[in-house]
């Protein structure tokens, strides 16, 4: 069947440096995130973690589609995303408080944000205004239960906080993403740079454990850092040499509210488990370099080999959302990855960096030869997707 002509014909628009200016306050959100995991290293901490994550995840997530669909070359228009950035930053500080004395600061901040979301979208959308009306109640709702929860019992607010970011991310479900434009080359490339992003968290994270050791260089600490190095390279591998240049085809190809549920579905749900994963790994790279020799435990242990797990099937539910098989090498690096968690409490932390990276290598060395395993080469899906583009 042929491609639909609008597809052929769409012009490609670059993210502009604007958009990653805005971008740059999640840098430093990510590691707040991942401190405040740390100082709370049990499953309430993590619990904490991944509500506050999702939180972040969808505020970014709204001014991507925002800046995918709305013109933001105006005054007034980067006057209201330069104050949302301003109030993301207040949020971002925050964060590691955000259950305790900045309980108040960070969801009153993260109001502003969501407000001024919509204001620009409601004012500025043209075509998009609509179908941002029909989430506004929902949006609206999630932050001011935000609001409520700072004023009840610690157990209220985390079940409160919860109930929030399930009416976020539940609502673009119960109303639908028609109408919403989608730009599918930037849409793909701003989430992409997003990636970067939180693989930036993990070297950070193991810049971090390499202060905590006192700063000297020992030959083993600096095989550590290199295979810290050679296990962010294998995430990134795992998904742009490969799995980011079908996704982008797949979301090329589709047009009017099938590409906008394609968008929903693939970036700005099924990223979420991509994203958390490289946080959790940020928290076990930091255990590793920080203590090679230790054996790893609790929250340190689950995030090596929990979080590259959790990416790997991640990337097998975007798969099959765009309507390929899910494959098998990333679902069996997964369980390899699970087994890694008892692994990691029976030997140095190093070998267990050293075992995740060879699961790593194997799946790069998978996707520098696709060819043999049944899937289409790499560079007809990067030739497929400049054609769509």
């Amino acid at each position: 069947m042929a491609e639909p002509e609008t597809n052929l014909t769409e012009p490609r628009r670059p993210v502009s440096s604007f958009e990653l200016f805005f971008d740059l306050v999640f840098v430093f959100s990510l590691t707040r995130v991942t401190d405040l995991i740390l100082r709370d290293p049990h499953a309430d901490g993590v619990l904490r973690g991944m509500l506050v994550l999702a939180l972040l995840w969808w505020a970014w997530g709204a001014y991507a589609w925002l800046t995918n669909a709305v013109d933001t070359n105006s005054a007034s228009a980067r006057g209201v995303v330069l104050s949302a950035m301003g109030a993301l930053l207040v949020v971002a500080v925050a964060v590691p408080e955000a259950f305790g004395e900045n309980a108040l600061p960070f969801a009153l901040a993260y109001f502003v944000v969501r407000v001024l979301h919509l204001v620009l979208f409601a004012v500025a959308g043209g075509a998009n205004r609509a179908a941002i009306l029909r989430l506004a109640p929902g949006n609206l709702a999630a932050s001011i239960l935000l609001i409520i929860g700072v004023f009840v019992p610690s157990t209220v607010q985390l079940i409160l906080w919860g109930l929030a970011v399930l009416i976020d991310y539940g609502t673009p479900i119960i109303t639908g993403v028609g109408g919403f434009t989608v730009h599918a080359g930037h849409f793909f490339e701003r989430h992409g740079l997003f990636m970067i992003i939180a693989l930036g968290e993990s070297v950070v994270a193991v810049g971090a454990g390499v202060l905590l050791t006192g700063a000297h260089i020992t030959p083993l600490l600096a095989a550590t850092i290199l295979l810290s190095v050679a296990a962010i390279g294998g995430l990134w591998w795992a998904y742009f040499d490969w799995e980011a240049a079908l996704s982008e085809r797949q979301l090329s190809r589709a047009i009017g509210a099938e590409r906008a549920h394609l968008a929903r579905d693939m970036f700005s749900y099924l990223h979420l488990p991509l994203v958390a994963g490289v946080v959790f790994i940020a928290v076990g790279l930091e255990s590793v370099v920080s203590h090679p020799t230790h054996h790893m435990h609790g929250v340190h242990a689950i995030g090596l080999g929990g979080g590259a797990a959790l990416f790997m099937f991640g990337l097998s539910a975007i798969s099959g959302r765009r309507g390929h098989r899910p494959r098998l090498d990333h679902l069996v690096a997964g369980l390899f990855c699970l087994l890694l968690i008892p692994v990691s409490l029976l030997v140095p932390g190093v070998v267990a960096l050293v075992l995740l990276v060879g699961v790593l290598l194997v799946i790069a060395y998978i996707d520098r030869h696709h060819g043999r395993t049944g899937y289409e080469p790499r560079a007809r899906a990067a030739q497929a997707v400049s054609a769509d583009a």
